[in-house]
């Protein structure tokens, strides 16, 4: 089994193949391929390789499948009405 650790956004996320991986938004469209070159650990069956920081020359495509924004959380506090 093979993965990878990468960086997107200030956040780390163990990768692998054929996974789907729920991330912050990117100013991509929908369909498209995106690159992400911070490849921070990256394991195959027979070798591992640790960046310091990085790994040089290494890359991870994935293709968006749906660009939309969460949820507002709203946070309302109920306060007592007295005197």
């Amino acid at each position: 089994m093979s993965f990878a650790v990468i960086q997107t956004g200030g956040k780390q996320y163990k990768v692998s193949a054929s996974e789907i991986l729920k991330i912050e938004k990117l100013n991509s469209q929908v369909g498209k391929t995106v690159e992400f070159k911070n490849i921070l650990f990256l394991n195959d069956d027979k070798n591992t390789e640790i960046g310091n920081p990085v790994i040089k020359g290494a890359k991870v495509e994935a293709t968006i499948l749906k660009n939309t924004k969460n949820r507002t959380v709203l946070v309302f506090k109920k306060r007592r009405r007295k005197n």
